[in-house]
């Protein structure tokens, strides 16, 4: 069974718009945490340390 994670600032009642990640058979996998039977994105674990590298970025400028 996969585990899904989302962040641990995700837990409040008032912010319910979430990600949430799995590892997945050598690939990232990202979804929506209302949806979790939907689409599902999945990344090379490059591009998920690129995504999350400009993510940081951006939020340190911000």
């Amino acid at each position: 069974m996969t585990e899904w994670r989302k962040s641990s600032r995700s837990t409040s009642a008032e912010n319910s718009d979430c990600v949430e990640v799995a590892n997945l058979a050598g690939t990232i996998g990202v979804r929506d945490s209302k949806d979790p039977d939907g689409p599902k994105l999945t990344l090379s674990p490059s591009a998920w340390r690129s995504l999350v590298h400009r993510v940081k970025a951006d939020d340190e400028t911000a």
